[in-house]
């Protein structure tokens, strides 16, 4: 059986002056290998080429990585904004409006849910402890990337709830930033305890999902985050076959 290939996301990582180019995290493709899929590294290209890239895939993942520019929402940058990759943000927030418009299965995990958001029409709090009275630590100092640190809501019903079955589930957490205005269109799914959104998803899509923490980092000890890529890659092996037949 054809496997279906799930294109992710990356940035650009300078190693020293004579070498630089495309990363992202390993456990991305260790959980989509994992999952069945065969995994892609997607390198930042003109829009052009990254739609291109794109439409040569099953399923995209939108990985995790620097701030997102204010400017992108409309908003004036915060003393406590981390880094930015403007390139990337312009690259990625039509990338996202190209596979939404293709239907095509999309996973959008920590700045993922937030250029999802952002590509819609949201916006971000640029910095959660400065910005959000009452925010839970969300990014957790001196514990394994994989590692839970708090519990999640699941909204029943939803499609998180479908894949999980549990209404409560305990993830990792890796950011400062986080949804503040949903964008149209898309629905809140899951929260962490302090009310920060922690998932979205876009109703009417084959598979439209944005998580806030990492599950790619969890999958090698927490079966129920193995389950989210495998729905992944089951919605773009679906979209593989409809297509092969058409």
């Amino acid at each position: 059986m054809k496997k279906p290939v799930i294109g992710i996301t990356s940035t650009i990582v300078v190693r020293n002056e004579y070498s630089e180019g495309a990363y992202v995290h390993l456990d991305y493709h260790r959980s989509v290998e994992q999952a069945g899929g065969l995994p892609v590294v997607l390198p930042l290209t003109s829009p052009e080429t990254f739609r291109e890239l794109i439409d040569l895939c099953d399923g995209i993942i939108f990985s995790g990585g620097e701030d997102v520019d204010p400017s992108c929402y409309g908003a004036e940058p915060h003393p406590a904004l981390g880094s930015l990759f403007p390139e990337r943000d312009r690259i990625e927030i039509e990338a996202v409006r190209h596979a939404l418009n293709s239907d095509k299965p999309l996973l959008a995990i920590c700045r993922g849910i937030q250029v999802l958001n952002v590509a819609l029409g949201g916006s971000l709090y640029q910095d959660l402890p400065s910005e959000y009275p009452g925010a839970a630590p969300h990014m957790q100092h001196g514990v394994a990337r994989g590692k839970d640190t708090h519990a999640v809501y699941i909204a029943e019903h939803s499609r998180l709830w479908g894949i999980f079955r549990h209404n409560q589930i305990r993830v990792n957490s890796l950011h400062h930033q986080a949804l503040r205005q949903v964008a149209p269109g898309l629905v809140i799914t899951a929260t962490s305890p302090d009310g920060v959104i922690e998932a979205v998803e876009l109703p009417g899509h084959a598979f439209a999902v944005g998580v806030q923490w990492h599950p790619e980092s969890m999958t090698g000890t927490d079966p129920l985050m193995r389950l989210l890529f495998k729905e992944l890659v089951s919605k773009s092996l679906t979209g593989l076959r409809e297509r092969n037949v058409s």
